[in-house]
């Protein structure tokens, strides 16, 4: 076959017509959207029919040598998505075969699309068509009046949804929800990852703020980093409509950012498209990336009509590396040494706020990573509150600043302020699964266990893959539904030691000995206490249950002597689990008096839920623990 020369203007094949001048596709006269890339990957294979055209000549004639670009994804896309627009199978090709490793070849029959001209042997002279034309007006004109009229009740009704499918609507799936899998590494240096960790949680962070669609928060989707699960499978498992996948490369100061928009529940490739920024810039392009998919979902960046927070402002690059590794030990603190993480985080984001004190991202990051130390002090306290503050003077609209606010008021036990907080980091981003959990726990501690499990319910449904419900279970006594949660866990993070103490609380609330022993010796070794757990075991041998239960009890002097653990609510219970009520209420007294070094201690902040304390609450003393804490009585 001959090339075709683009200057025809337009090109027929099946029943398309390419004009290759105004960039436009159609299907029997029908307009069919396709962008620019895909456009000119159709154009450069018709020029060339039954010809070879080779991915060098694509990536020369497309991606110029100067652009930026992961060119064999960039490729795959754009073949991928001019399939679809054809109703082409990669399998049964009809118009674009693949050459593996070589390119790709138009193989349908192609014709010049200039009109066909009239011939002389015409069935009707231009007299009988004329005649034919009044014959048969009159019985037209009444068939044309019956089916107008038909079209008008079929529009007015929207019958069997027949108006949404000639508007071109019935194609348009409809996506309420979106998950986020971690952006791809591109950069062939996997000490870049923190970097391309760090874009997936600030894409996240803006397209939760989208009010009219759920977005699934980091923790979850962080699991399917490198997963080999078909797209489907994980739209199943989050329950979920949408996926955004893409990539991250970073070469010197520029960044670009891949992303596409994939319909889960069939792997239907709904948008895509590639961003290109100046490092100093890099908050800016992932705000376009959010901005464009929001668009997509037919979703406004606003919450009760404010703008989502100020527009990124260029920041200089210690401040970004310093942050974006603050974030990196922070997410480790979850998986490793928890206060040695922590205090690795705290360290970068103090980095970043010295660079650029202007940077309210790196202030939320600073108040975060001093909450929760396992020995904490009340300098831990102030950076938090002042952090926490800082955050909200700079970015009045970020519902994470408000969320670190409230839970520096949290625990404060400043149980109104941190109630104004938690409402407004919701208000500001309903899909802020922590603030929900965190505002649960509030109401919980005040006792309100209705509206505390309505915040919990939520937190679950955003994060599905995370654990939010289990320590509301075990204080509403639901120990079996708390313990089968549990279990599904621990096989699933053989590792956390937290999730085998909390099932040692459970076991042990429900009599059940024997598991209870397991599970405490466990999650001693677990979280770093070897040594506990071998006097825990040599208590039992030497006094049964019982021992055990009292070595458990005495190890909490143990702990604090040698400055490893200040949890004074897990010693209060574990004292009052062997009936000891005048040492549990030593240490509740204590934690009273040393409130700010509570925020690692749970069982603390709960007391007035806690089941291990209800022999304690007949107990006068239990009315000053809760007068202490502010708490209604």
């Amino acid at each position: 076959m001959s090339p075709l020369s683009s200057s025809l203007g337009n090109i027929r094949f099946g029943d398309f017509d390419a004009d290759l001048q105004s960039g436009e596709l159609r299907k029997r006269g029908l307009r069919i959207k396709l962008q620019v890339q895909p456009f000119q990957v159709l154009q450069i294979l018709l020029e060339r029919p039954g010809e070879v055209v080779t991915r060098e000549e694509l990536q020369k004639r497309i991606w110029p040598a100067d652009t930026f670009v992961d060119f064999d994804q960039g490729l795959n896309t754009a073949v991928k998505k001019l399939r679809e627009a054809l109703g082409d199978d990669a399998e049964k090709p009809r118009f674009i075969e693949t050459l593996a490793k070589r390119g790709y070849r138009f193989i349908g029959a192609v014709q010049n699309g200039a009109p066909a001209t009239e011939t002389k042997d015409s069935a009707f002279t231009e007299e009988r068509v004329r005649e034919n034309h009044r014959k048969r007006f009159g019985w037209g004109l009444v068939l044309a009046v019956t089916v107008l009229a038909t079209l008008v009740l079929v529009f007015a009704f929207n019958t069997l949804g027949v108006r949404a499918h000639l508007l071109g609507k019935a194609s348009v799936p409809r996506i309420d929800s979106l998950a986020v899998l971690p952006l791809q590494n591109l950069s062939g240096d996997p000490n870049q990852e923190y970097f391309s960790d760090g874009m997936t949680d600030a894409l996240i962070t803006d397209l939760a703020q989208i009010g009219s669609v759920k977005v699934i928060s980091r923790t979850s989707s962080t699991q399917y980093k490198q997963t080999k699960k078909p797209l489907p499978e994980i739209a199943r498992e989050l329950n979920v409509d949408g996926i955004v996948e893409g990539t991250v490369q970073r070469s010197g100061d520029r960044v670009r950012i891949t992303a596409q928009l994939i319909q889960g529940p069939s792997d239907k490739h709904l948008w895509a498209n590639s961003y290109e920024r100046d490092m100093h810039d890099v908050f800016g392009l992932e705000r376009e990336v959010a901005a464009d998919i929001a668009h997509q979902v037919q979703a406004r960046l606003t919450t009760q009509n404010q703008t989502l927070s100020e527009e990124p402002r260029p920041i200089n690059l210690p401040a970004l590396e310093a942050y974006l590794q603050g974030n990196y030990h922070l997410e480790k603190a979850s998986l490793g040494p928890r206060d040695k993480e922590l205090r690795k985080a705290g360290d970068y984001f103090q980095q970043a706020a010295s660079a650029d004190p202007m940077f309210a991202p790196a202030y939320v990051g600073l108040a975060a990573s001093h909450y929760g130390v396992w020995w904490a002090s009340s300098d831990d306290f102030e950076i938090m509150r002042r952090a926490a503050e800082k955050a909200v003077e700079l970015a009045p609209n970020s519902s994470d600043a408000h969320h670190q606010l409230a839970t520096a008021r949290f625990a404060d036990w400043d149980w109104e302020g941190a109630e104004q907080e938690y409402r407004l980091a919701i208000a500001l981003n309903t899909n802020n699964a922590v603030a929900h959990e965190h505002f649960g726990d509030l109401l919980d501690e005040r006792g309100e266990l209705d509206q505390g499990w309505k915040e919990y319910e939520i937190a679950q449904e955003l994060d599905p893959n995370q654990d939010h419900l289990s320590w509301a279970l075990f204080r509403r006594r639901e120990h079996d539904r708390a313990i089968g949660l549990l279990l599904r866990l621990a096989d699933n993070h053989p590792e956390d030691g937290g999730v085998h103490w909390e099932l040692a609380q459970n076991y042990e609330q429900k009599g059940m000995m024997k598991e209870w022993l397991q599970e405490e010796e466990r999650s001693m070794i677990l979280i770093g206490f070897p040594e506990i757990s071998d006097r825990l075991h040599r208590a039992f041998a030497k006094s049964g249950y019982a021992g055990a239960l009292r070595q458990m009890a005495e190890e909490s002097e143990y702990l604090v002597a040698t400055k490893k653990l200040y949890v004074p609510g897990v010693f209060a219970e574990n004292y009052a689990a062997v009936g000891d009520k005048d040492r549990a209420f030593y240490w509740l007294r204590d934690g009273c008096e040393h409130r700010h070094m509570t925020d690692s201690d749970p069982d603390f902040l709960w007391v007035k839920t806690n089941p291990f304390f209800t022999s304690l609450r007949s107990d006068q003393r239990f009315n000053d623990v809760l007068r202490c804490m502010r708490l209604p009585q």
